[in-house]
């Protein structure tokens, strides 16, 4: 195994782990920004506020892109394990 082929199966593995986190960062950040824009016009303080929105949106953007998400990473790692004897030789 040289190191161009390890580099390619971390390279593909951070991108993989990028894509496939990035919905759920989005929607977490995006309902973070909501919050903090509605706790600033009506001056309320309260730094807990921010958490039931978040869990209540990042589950609700697992349900919606969590089919998408099961897919990456299965042909990800089908992909993985298909050159697998590639990697031992």
């Amino acid at each position: 195994m040289t190191e161009g082929q390890i580099l390619d199966i971390v390279r593909d593995a951070i991108y993989t782990l990028l894509i496939t986190a990035l919905p759920l960062l989005l929607v977490s950040l995006i309902i973070g920004l909501v919050v903090s824009i509605f706790q600033t016009v009506t001056s309320i303080q309260e730094q807990t506020l921010t958490f039931i929105p978040k869990i209540v949106g990042v589950f609700a953007a697992l349900m919606f892109f969590g089919p998408w998400m099961l897919t990456v990473l299965t042909e990800y790692i089908t992909d993985l394990w298909a050159n697998f004897s590639m990697y031992l030789g």
